[in-house]
């Protein structure tokens, strides 16, 4: 006998804007096999079949089904659906404008054990207009934040306060073409400043230059000549 997947659902509402007025349905089926899912939405109902599991990763391979009685109608050429190895996900656009939520999902006031509330997606009704939208990675038409090049490149420190003088960093190296740092000659600006406990230039512990010395080593040997 099909087992029913969980089903998490959240929604927003708006009188006036469509894309604010959606269901959000997640259908969790781990190691989903795709040739075999079946899915069917209509304007009054939702259903799937699929076949999901991966014995070599230990997950038992199982039959699913479920279908379901929306509460009021959707628009299902405006809503969307994306598939992954970990769940099939749906944002149903609701076809009747207005600002109250739907009461629950389906269409009978039953209990349904294998439908829960998304919480990561739900807002209350009376929060939710300085609520943005949220997307899925999945569906994000960007990508999951591509596009953004590895943070574009910082604006060098350009010598902080307390830094000891240290001169802007430039960017670090391997943070998306923020330029490169010259180590030794950093090292070699820090020199005196009290950045390496008063190490040279090289950051050797050597004096340099016109530093007084208390060890001259031994006196030179006098010549001595012969009676």
């Amino acid at each position: 006998m099909p087992t029913h997947p969980e089903v998490l659902w959240a929604q927003r509402s708006s009188e006036s804007e469509a894309d604010k007025n959606i269901v959000y349905l997640t259908v969790n089926l781990p190691e989903i096999i795709e040739s075999t899912l079946k899915y069917e939405l209509t304007p009054t109902s939702i259903s799937v079949q699929a076949k999901a599991g991966n014995a070599s990763k230990g997950i038992e391979e199982k039959d699913y089904e479920f279908k379901l009685d929306f509460y009021s109608e959707v628009v299902p050429k405006e809503s969307s659906k994306k598939l992954s190895t970990r769940s099939l996900y749906l944002v149903l656009r609701k076809k009747e404008h207005k600002h109250e939520f739907w009461p629950r999902l389906t269409k009978e006031k039953i209990r349904t054990t294998y439908v829960k509330t998304d919480f990561g997606k739900w807002v209350d009704e009376d929060e939710q207009d300085g609520e943005p939208v949220k997307l899925d990675e999945d569906m994000d038409p960007m990508g999951g934040m591509g596009g953004m090049g590895g943070m574009g490149g910082m604006p060098g420190m350009g010598g902080m306060p307390g830094m000891g003088g240290m001169p802007g960093m430039g960017g670090m190296p391997g943070m998306g073409g923020m330029g490169g740092m010259d180590l030794e000659q950093m090292m070699a600006q820090m020199g005196g400043a009290g950045g390496l406990g008063g190490a040279g230039p090289s950051g050797s512990d050597e004096p340099e230059d016109g530093d007084d010395s208390d060890d001259d080593g031994p006196p030179p040997l006098e010549e001595t000549t012969s009676a």
